[in-house]
C-alpha cells in the first residue's frame, strides 16, 4: 500500500473538516484505497446533474470523456464494479473545473504576516518590497504550496501563477520555490508560472528565470515610467525566447493605456505563443467609441483578457468617496466583441487584497454582482473561459474533453454560486484528487411554541362579501 501523507486544510466555515490525501506513488490500478487514498482512478460518474438540468452518466477512458449518456441508460463495465471506479453524483451539480488564470501564489497568506496598510496600490507594493527582502526559498513554496491546495480542494485544477523576479542578491528564490511547488503538484493540478518583472528588473533575469522553467514573460509596464518602452522590452524578451506573454495590463482608472501597442506588436505571432492581458481596469473607465475602437484591436490580434474582480475592486476606487466606481475591466463589451475571457481571484489574503476563500465560486458570484454578467457568463469565465485563455485542452462533460470536473452539492448553477456549499469532489485528469465533505449540527426550532391557538371550525358556513 501506498504511504499517505495527511495535509490539513482548515477551511473558512468553522463546520467544515477537510483532509487532502496524497499518495507517494500514484495508485495506477483503478481500485480504490480502502483508506481512501488521493488520488484514485475514475472510469464512471453517476447520477450527475447538470447546469441544464440533465441527470448523466459519464464514462472516462484515461484523462478524456469517452461518453455522456442518459443516468442509467448504460450498463456499467463488470470491472469498474469490480474495482470499484465509479464515483455517485446524486444530489451533487457536476461542471466543468475551474481554472485559475492570474495567481501570486508567491504572495499568498501574507497578509497577517506584513499587516499592510489597507487600499493604496502604491503602499502595498512598497510593504511587500520590505517583506519579500526577508523571504527564503522555502518559505515562499511552503505558502505557495497550502495556497495552491486550497484552490485544489475547492475545484481548482488548473492555475497560471505570476512568480516575482526579486531584488536583491538572489532574485531567483521565488522561481526556484514555484518549480519546486510545480513538481511536488504534478499530477494533482497543472501548474504554468510567469516570471512577473517589475520595470526594474534586469532582463537578464528574466531570461534566467526562462532557464530555470518558467513559461511566459510577464510585467506590469503600466507602473513604468515609460510605459510603452517597458512593454515592447518585455515582448522583444518574449520574441528572442519564442514563448508568450502574460501582462499586467493598465490596471488604473486612469493614466497609461498600452493594450494598443500590445495588439500592434503580437498580431503577427504565431498562435502557439499565447498572449493575455490581465486586469484592464483602464478599458472600463474609456468613453464608448474609444472603447470600441481598442477591443476591436484586442479581437483582431486574439488576445485573452483576465479580469480579476476581487483585487481590482478592492484596490481602485479608494480615492471616490462618492459613486465609487467598480474598477473592473469592460467585461460586458468584451464578451459582446467576442473576445477570449477569463476570469481569477487574483491575490489571496496579501498586501494586494486582504480576504478571498481560494474559491473560483466567489469569483463568479462577484462578477454576477459587480460586473453584471449571467450565471452561465460568469461560470464559464472562471472555467472554460479561463481554460481558452490559458491555452489548455476543452475539458467538461463532452465527448473528447479533458475529465478536469468539479461537483458540488446544490441543485442548480445558481444554487452552487450562491451558497458555494463546502461539499466537493474534484477530478484533475481521471482521477478523484480532492473530497471535501461538510459536517452541520443545528438545533431545530420549537414549532409548538408559537403556534396559534386552535380555532374551532364555524357551526354555519360564512360567506364572503367583497
Amino acid at each position: 500500500m501506498s504511504r499517505v501523507e495527511p495535509i490539513n486544510i482548515h477551511h473558512g466555515h468553522p463546520d467544515v473538516a477537510m483532509i487532502i490525501t496524497r499518495a507517494t506513488m500514484p495508485i495506477d490500478s483503478g481500485e480504490i484505497d480502502p483508506m481512501n487514498t488521493l488520488p484514485q482512478r475514475l472510469t464512471r460518474l453517476t447520477d450527475a446533474t447538470l447546469p441544464d438540468g440533465r441527470v448523466v452518466d459519464v464514462e472516462i477512458t484515461g484523462d478524456s470523456v469517452i461518453a455522456v449518456t442518459p443516468a442509467g441508460s448504460s450498463r456499467p463495465d463488470p470491472r469498474d464494479l469490480a474495482n470499484d471506479t465509479t464515483l455517485a453524483l446524486d444530489g451533487f451539480l457536476l461542471l466543468t473545473a475551474p481554472a485559475e488564470p492570474h495567481a501570486h501564489l508567491d504572495k499568498a497568506l501574507s497578509w497577517d504576516l506584513i499587516e499592510p496598510p489597507m487600499g493604496d496600490l502604491g503602499l502595498a507594493i512598497e510593504s511587500w518590497k520590505r517583506y519579500a527582502a526577508t523571504m527564503s526559498t522555502e518559505s515562499i513554496a511552503d505558502r505557495a504550496r497550502e495556497q495552491a491546495l486550497r484552490m485544489l480542494a475547492n475545484g481548482t485544477t488548473a492555475i497560471r501563477c505570476h512568480v516575482d523576479i526579486l531584488s536583491g542578491p538572489d532574485p531567483m528564490r521565488g522561481v526556484r520555490a514555484l518549480a519546486q511547488v510545480r513538481e511536488e503538484l504534478r499530477g494533482l493540478l497543472d501548474l504554468e508560472l510567469v516570471a512577473l518583472a517589475g520595470p526594474t528588473a534586469p532582463s537578464d533575469d528574466v531570461l534566467e528565470a526562462l532557464d530555470l522553467g518558467v513559461d511566459l514573460v510577464g510585467g506590469a509596464p503600466h507602473l513604468a515610467d515609460d510605459p510603452e518602452a517597458d512593454l515592447r522590452r518585455l515582448l522583444a524578451l518574449a520574441e528572442l525566447r519564442g514563448v508568450g506573454v502574460d501582462m499586467h495590463t493598465d490596471e488604473s482608472l486612469d493614466g497609461a493605456l498600452t493594450l494598443r501597442t500590445l495588439a500592434e506588436v503580437v498580431r503577427d505571432w504565431d498562435a502557439s505563443r499565447p498572449v493575455t492581458a490581465g486586469h484592464c481596469v483602464r478599458l472600463g473607465t474609456l468613453p464608448p467609441a474609444e472603447l470600441d475602437e481598442v477591443i476591436a484591436e484586442i479581437v483582431r490580434s486574439d488576445i485573452g483578457i483576465v479580469t480579476l474582480p476581487i483585487t481590482n475592486l478592492y484596490l481602485q476606487g479608494w480615492e471616490h468617496p462618492v459613486s465609487t466606481p467598480r474598477g473592473l475591466t469592460a467585461v460586458r463589451s468584451l464578451l459582446d466583441a467576442g473576445a477570449r475571457l477569463g476570469a481569477g481571484a487574483d491575490n489571496v489574503r496579501d498586501p494586494f487584497n486582504p480576504v478571498g476563500r481560494s474559491d473560483a465560486l466567489e469569483t463568479a458570484s462577484l462578477l454576477v454582482t459587480a460586473g453584471h454578467l449571467t450565471l452561465d457568463e460568469a461560470y464559464a469565465a472562471v472555467s472554460c473561459g479561463a481554460r481558452d485563455v490559458m491555452s489548455l485542452p476543452v475539458a467538461g462533460v463532452e465527448v473528447g474533453a479533458r475529465a478536469e470536473f468539479l461537483a458540488v452539492r446544490g441543485r442548480s448553477l445558481s444554487d452552487a454560486i450562491a451558497n458555494a456549499s463546502a461539499d466537493r469532489l474534484v477530478v484533475h485528469a481521471g482521477r478523484l484528487v480532492a473530497r471535501s465533505q461538510v459536517t452541520r449540527s443545528i438545533a431545530l426550532p420549537d414549532l409548538t411554541a408559537s403556534a396559534p391557538p386552535t380555532i374551532p371550525a364555524p357551526a354555519e358556513p360564512i360567506l364572503e362579501t367583497r
